[in-house]
């Protein structure tokens, strides 16, 4: 039977080496050099003529997002700095106290699929503000994302594993501390916490995103009608299919750190079957974690991509709220909805979306420059 997160309290401390008391510097130089890596090649706005709208000057916003406060964009970005800042430095002291802990080496594992998020911005249309600080948009990889790709995504650990672990951890133990041992909890706790990072992570991510969206730092240009919230504005938010699927990497970061009687974490037990990595088991968990947690981040990316080639993601965000850039439109609903362009379609809108011949030819519901709401 499993123990709630029993703690080895002292062998990990005891167990500190020269060589591990290097490990927190090696990551904190390495932060630092990415953190210098992203400065130098930081970029505001529509820059690149893919994406750039050139019958636009400045930023104009046809829409006002939450009470009408303009500097949303510097509250979010300075607050993800002071955020990152504040993890690294965290994760240094624990390095440096307990060593590779299940919990630091899933900060890192759950980091580690950020190379992904361009295509999971394609595959849900999530089309960030260009106004972030972000990545060249003409960069490989990058140019997936259907305007650009901005810094704040760093931030992934603090949504995927901290948070929703956080919470979903806290109810279990309280639920065991008000059980008895034959309770559902005690006899299947990984099943339980399962279920708990799923009502926890829903429940974060849809309070979350939306009030990212009210606070234009992006929008879902394109979501399936039934199953969002304010269907057909700029502010619709694919709530049943985002909040259910972005699960499928919360539940198995939380269930991979869980410890059962001997503190051994999930993920350390599945490590131990790794007949390369035996010498070296905080890799060999890592490697477990972050193998698990990129599968499952694919899991999320094809749910999307399926709701994309199925063309049931009809509503479109009206009005479109970033002028300054070209209309995403891969599939042509802004074009048919009356939304003024110049349109784009990106990258990966052929076989990938199910249109062999890229984006469709439409003929707009009424062609008077508005953006109405969804018609299907």
């Amino acid at each position: 039977m499993a123990h709630p997160q029993t703690h080895r309290s002292t062998p990990r401390a005891a167990e500190a080496s020269p060589q591990r008391s290097l490990m927190p510097v090696l990551w904190a130089v390495l932060s630092l050099a990415i953190v210098g890596f992203v400065a130098y090649h930081a970029r505001m706005g529509a820059v690149s003529p893919r994406i750039a709208n050139p019958e636009v000057t400045g930023v104009p916003r046809p829409v006002e997002f939450l009470f009408g406060w303009p500097h949303w964009l510097v509250l979010h970005q300075v607050g993800t700095v002071v955020m990152m800042l504040t993890l690294v430095a965290l994760f240094v002291q624990k390095w440096r106290r307990y060593g590779p802990h299940p919990y630091l080496l899933m900060v890192l594992a759950s980091t580690s699929i950020v190379w992904q998020d361009p295509i999971m911005n394609w595959a849900p249309y999530a089309v960030y503000n260009p106004q972030l600080w972000h990545f060249p948009e003409d960069w490989p990889l990058v140019r997936l994302s259907p305007t650009v790709e901005p810094f704040i995504v760093i931030g992934y650990s603090t949504f995927y594993f901290i948070g929703p672990f956080l919470g979903a951890n806290w109810i279990l133990r309280r639920l065991q501390a008000r059980g008895s041992e034959n309770s559902v909890t005690w006899r299947h706790p990984l099943v339980s916490l399962a279920l708990l990072l799923f009502v926890v992570g829903f429940a974060m991510d849809a309070v979350l995103e939306i009030f990212l969206v009210h606070t234009g730092l992006y929008i879902y240009s394109q979501v399936i009608p039934w199953g969002s919230v304010f269907a057909g504005t700029t502010f619709q938010f694919p709530l049943i299919w985002e909040s259910a699927l972005v699960t499928a990497v919360m539940i198995p970061a939380g269930v991979l750190v869980y410890r059962d009687d001997r503190g051994r974490s999930q993920a350390e037990k599945i490590a131990q079957r790794l007949r390369w990595f035996r010498h070296r088991p905080a890799l060999a968990t890592f490697l477990v974690m972050a193998g698990f947690l990129n599968v499952a981040y694919f899991v999320y990316g094809a749910g999307f991509a399926a709701i994309r080639a199925s063309g049931l993601a009809t509503a479109v965000a009206c009005p479109y709220p970033f002028p300054e850039a070209k209309v995403y439109d891969p599939q042509g609903y802004y074009e048919r909805e009356g939304a003024p362009g110049p349109y784009f379609e990106g990258h990966w809108n052929t076989w990938m979306t199910a249109q062999p011949n890229g984006r469709p030819t439409v003929n707009p519901v009424k062609a008077d420059g508005t953006c109405k709401p969804d018609r299907a």
